[in-house]
């Protein structure tokens, strides 16, 4: 392959992956407008038409946003690409005539630090312009700007060893090193995820034990029912920052934690949030979580694979904007460009999240009350303003969990 074809495919990909979006979105939009005023018969007698109407208003706000925010996000990749972006900053590190891993690791991190910058105004307009607007915001100015110091702070104590080992290997550890990088970026994922609930989350919010009562007593018992075991039932101030409700789990082996939003606490029964968990630990069931991060992990040996053959290829930084190759210079093209052209994988993705959102209500309903569930999911759509009719091709591209309509029908018939 010669640099213009290289670039050609690229900007053919680009392109075309900018219009499926654009387009996606402007289905969207159009189909939540023209189904605002009725609410779906499924839900006629559970959400009142003013809250349906909420939440395709918050919906069709959030579109118009992302519309700009894929300019944008185009905008910025061909500035630091074709635009000679990453070319400048490398000249730059260059210029100090460090060590090539020293040149490399700064390269990387102050490229990390400037993309994180550059978010922050489209962040601010999303936390104190939308979210406000639509009744969801609770952070203050001071927590925003106290999360992004935060975020910066670990992106340089975590990101600078992680990079700088990295690049060690990929310049010590020969023709496969490719190999080397993946065993240890698999190794710090699963790190990341022992670790993140007790060391990571706890930097941004407060976790406090579940008082004990009726609720715990109920979580403890369906907990035996099912067999699993965790470090702890704990209550996040989610309602510091926004005024969403959630419920997650978090951790790994021993250090698994079960983490409810106050909020969700404050809006939903004992019944609904045991119905909720059990929705939850189906995915533990089932093995979600092991069979995502064994597909990751196998993504990424796949991704590495291909860079470590790219690096030899001039044509990959000179159709890119880089005059000079480096490993340094190849992974920052690499995870740039990557996304454009696994695009149009994100449909089989999010079919598989989906399945297995499908399974882990199915789980609750053996464990649980599927009626329960259903109350609680209506419940946290409403008061989520998330929207009962999405278009369906924007749904099958970009939603992680079906729609509400055919999500609940699915409830009803494992039900019965």
């Amino acid at each position: 392959m010669t640099e213009i074809s290289f670039l050609t495919l690229f900007l053919i990909a680009l392109g075309l992956s900018t219009l499926v979006q654009w387009w996606l979105s402007l289905r969207h939009s159009h189909f939540v407008g023209a189904h605002r005023a009725h609410v779906p018969d499924a839900f006629a007698e559970r959400i009142p038409l003013p809250a349906h109407e909420k939440a395709a208003d918050y919906t069709l706000a959030k579109t118009r946003l992302e519309r700009i925010e894929i300019v944008i996000g185009v905008t910025l990749l061909l500035i630091w690409t074709v635009g000679g972006g990453l070319n400048a900053l490398d000249r730059l590190w260059a210029s100090f005539e460090l060590s090539p891993l020293l040149t490399g690791t700064g390269f990387l991190i102050s490229l990390f630090i400037i993309m994180a910058i550059l978010d922050i105004p489209m962040a601010l307009y999303r936390t104190f312009k939308l979210e406000t607007k639509f009744d969801f915001n609770r952070t203050t100015p001071a927590t925003f700007f106290g999360d992004q110091a935060r975020q910066l702070m670990l992106l340089v104590l975590i990101g600078l060893p992680l990079v700088m080992l990295i690049l060690w290997l990929m310049e010590n550890m020969g023709q496969y090193w490719w190999l080397w990088v993946w065993a240890v970026w698999t190794g710090f994922g699963l790190f990341m995820m022992w670790a993140y609930p007790a060391f990571i989350a706890p930097l941004f919010n407060k976790f406090e034990p579940l008082e004990d009562g009726d609720l715990r007593e109920r979580i403890q018992t369906l907990l035996s029912r099912c067999g699993f075991t965790s470090n702890g039932i704990f209550v996040v101030d989610g309602s510091r920052r926004s005024g969403h409700g959630n419920a997650y789990f978090t951790g790994l082996g021993r250090n698994k934690r079960i983490v409810f939003f106050d909020t969700l606490l404050n809006s939903l029964s004992p019944a609904e949030i045991e119905a909720v968990l059990a929705h939850e630990l189906g995915h533990f069931h089932h093995k979600h979580i092991f069979k995502r991060i064994v597909m990751m992990t196998l993504f990424s040996l796949a991704g590495l694979a291909l860079l470590g053959w790219l690096i030899e290829q001039p044509w990959f930084f000179a159709a890119l904007g880089m005059q000079q190759a480096s490993l340094h210079g190849a992974l920052a093209l690499f995870l740039l460009v990557v996304p454009v052209f696994t695009f149009f994988l994100h449909p089989l993705m999010a079919w598989s999240s989906r399945r297995h959102e499908f399974e882990a209500d199915a789980f609750a309903a053996t464990v649980s009350n599927a009626d329960e569930l259903i109350k609680a999911l209506v419940k946290l759509y409403e008061e989520n303003a998330s929207t009962l009719t999405p278009d369906p091709l924007y749904s099958a591209f970009h939603d992680t969990h079906p729609p509400a309509p055919i999500r609940v029908a699915h409830l009803n018939r494992v039900a019965n």
